[in-house]
């Protein structure tokens, strides 16, 4: 006689965590995630299905094979795979779990999924993150970002939280973990808001407090830098090729 699972049919989908990276498209128009683990090379967007990663053609989660979305149950277990050196710059992911899944003890294994709520760590430099920067290395056609502050930001291809939820979709939002010297998370930006570091604002309503402040920090840092600049070649010296 073949065992089968216990069947649930739950009134709300199951709510999971996860790590990722963020990821940037080659041309700067698509936003999506990608594992740190398993299946990390395949790029997924907000709301998606999963694909076996060995290209059998079953349908994820299929019981003899390890492929499907992973997450777990509890947020604290998701924020501890953050402390290792490798997954410092990844975020952490708040899903829904969709379609078929596989109970076990700490997590789901599951179908289809989709992105609710991504929060950005602190910049490496401790303060709090303000956009997401190139990371300095990537996937075939995708660039991997991390949270980035606004003068750490500077000289990087780089998009605002506020312009990676808009480029993302599917009312993906966007918080901002605390840096150094601040308690807990801040919301940046909701689907559907935000532009592209350095890109011009966009009218509407779909612009808010949180999206200007972003975009005014990094507005600022690149003013600090334009006035460093003049400031040195004001120096006594700094045109000591003009001299004589």
């Amino acid at each position: 006689m073949r065992l089968r699972l216990p069947a649930e049919c739950p009134a709300e989908p199951p709510t999971g965590h996860k790590i990722a990276h963020p990821v940037l498209s080659q041309d700067g128009t698509r936003a999506a995630f990608t594992g740190v683990s398993l299946g990390g090379a395949l790029p997924y967007a907000v709301l998606d299905d999963a694909a076996c990663v060995y290209g059998l053609r079953h349908r994820p989660p299929a019981r003899r094979c390890d492929c499907g979305f992973h997450c777990v149950h509890d947020r604290a277990a998701a924020e501890a795979l953050l402390c290792t050196a490798e997954h410092r710059a990844a975020v952490l992911l708040e899903v829904s779990v969709l379609g078929s899944y596989i109970r076990f003890e700490r997590g789901f294994r599951y179908a289809r999924q989709r992105v609710r709520t991504a929060t950005a760590g602190p910049c490496g430099c401790g303060a709090a993150a303000v956009a997401l920067a190139d990371a300095g290395w990537g996937r075939p056609g995708w660039r991997v970002l991390a949270p980035a502050c606004a003068g750490c930001a500077y000289g990087r291809p780089s998009v605002s939280l506020a312009g990676f939820a808009r480029l993302a979709g599917q009312g993906l939002r966007v918080v901002a973990g605390g840096g150094a010297g601040e308690q807990g998370p801040r919301v940046v930006a909701g689907g559907g808001a935000g532009v592209s570091a350095g890109a011009a604002l966009p009218a509407g309503d779909g612009v808010g407090v949180p999206e200007l402040v972003a975009e005014a920090a990094l507005l600022q840092a690149r003013l600090d830098w334009f006035q460093s600049q003049l400031a040195r070649l004001g120096e006594p010296g700094a045109r000591g090729g003009e001299q004589g």
